[in-house]
């Protein structure tokens, strides 16, 4: 199996290598390799390389920043995104592409399923939302993972950040009014990894996340106690706000717990066990 990686050197892309069979080779990409809002770009790499599958874990997921930088986040995560489905439909490669829950603007009170309405809050959601229409336009047999809250042993994420302040502070203020479902990346990977061997998948869009919602004062207060069991030193206090009492650029949803059950239709694949994957990462940062 030929695979071409794009974001390798984020959470999923490093995760995806860690977990890749033996035997299959692959193309690991970033932005100083190959700039995926380059169509001649794209094009060549893949017409030379070849590879029976695409993965986009690259991504604009800078939230806030997307607010004042709509243009670039336009191109990384729309432009990208079609040209790379262009380019797997033109050699007939699987082309599977992320998305996020930030499609929605969590005014639900059940888990969105897949046709949902989407309404994005900010321009980082909309520029997602295009993208992963752009590539349906394109390709109709392309898969969209949409996922949420990630995180992983590698690079920034919510994990590391509050073992990191935990250390520097005496007291957190997290929000406990937005409710989402925690994912690890490398559970992403794996599914990933399952899809591309079924050999008939049928393109869409599916979600994809964790196997049980929380807030995020919730999710933080699940870091530190498994942390702290591992012998972590920072013990600060975690009070909880609200959403007006943490203002940021970009609106967030107050929920956007994903309904999973389209992906499971496909044996073996198992929602994101995160507490378990929190624990597991705990002991390799300590």
């Amino acid at each position: 199996m030929r695979v071409l990686l794009t974001g390798a050197n984020g959470q999923l892309g490093k995760c995806f290598q860690d977990r890749l069979p033996k035997g299959w080779l692959i193309l690991k990409t970033d932005t100083k390799t190959l700039d995926i809002t380059d169509r001649l770009a794209v094009l060549t790499v893949v017409d030379s390389f070849k590879p029976d599958v695409i993965v986009n874990a690259a991504a604009y997921t800078a939230v806030d920043k997307a607010e004042k930088d709509s243009q670039i986040a336009a191109l990384v995560n729309e432009l990208g995104p079609k040209n790379l489905a262009e380019a797997a439909l033109a050699i007939n490669a699987k082309f599977i592409h992320i998305s996020t829950d930030y499609v929605f603007d969590g005014k639900s009170s059940t888990p969105y399923k897949e046709d949902d309405d989407t309404s994005p809050l900010g321009v980082y959601g909309m520029t997602k939302l295009n993208g992963e229409q752009s590539v349906l336009s394109v390709n109709d047999s392309a898969i969209v993972i949409r996922t949420a809250w990630v995180f992983s042993e590698y690079g920034n994420n919510f994990v590391k950040t509050m073992l990191k302040l935990g250390i520097e502070r005496q007291s957190l203020s997290i929000v406990s009014d937005q409710r989402g479902c925690p994912t690890y990346a490398g559970d992403i990977a794996n599914t990933i990894l399952q899809l591309i061997q079924y050999e008939n998948v049928e393109g869409g869009i599916y979600h994809y996340c964790g196997d049980k919602e929380v807030s995020w004062f919730e999710f933080a207060n699940k870091i530190f106690e498994q942390a702290k069991k591992l012998g972590y030193s920072g013990d600060p206090k975690i009070n909880g706000i609200t959403t007006k009492e943490y203002p940021t650029l970009a609106i967030r949803p107050s929920y956007s717990v994903l309904d999973c059950q389209k992906i499971k239709q496909y044996n073996n694949i198992s929602l994101s066990d995160w507490q378990v994957a929190l624990v597991n990462i705990c002991s390799k940062l300590f």
